[in-house]
């Protein structure tokens, strides 16, 4: 588990940045239009690029956050990751490699 992006809640979503050994980039997470139950919530953008998706989520101990997929051609693979606020005023995204069986 690894912290790769800081965000603050904005006026139209969320503000921040990512920051890995491969990207750093300011990123805005902004409503997308549902156009179906699975569509996402979210749209990530990297300047005026659509970066990701976000999808909101509430875990079982009933805290709210978004799951994320941020995917690039420069990647090998999607990234997946959890948006969650923090105790200070801030979110955090948060990446974990998922399991391969």
């Amino acid at each position: 588990m690894a912290i790769i992006g800081n965000f603050t809640k904005s006026e139209n979503g969320y503000t921040g940045s990512i920051k890995t050994a491969a990207v750093s980039v300011k990123t805005k997470i902004t409503p997308a239009v549902k156009e179906n139950d699975k569509a996402p919530d979210f749209r990530v953008f990297a300047g005026q690029s659509e970066f990701g998706a976000a999808w909101k989520r509430t875990s079982s101990a009933g805290r709210e956050y978004l799951s994320v997929k941020l995917d690039d051609p420069s990647f090998p693979a999607p990234v997946f990751a959890t948006l969650v606020d923090t105790e200070d005023d801030g979110f955090v995204l948060i990446w974990s490699r998922r399991d391969v069986e």
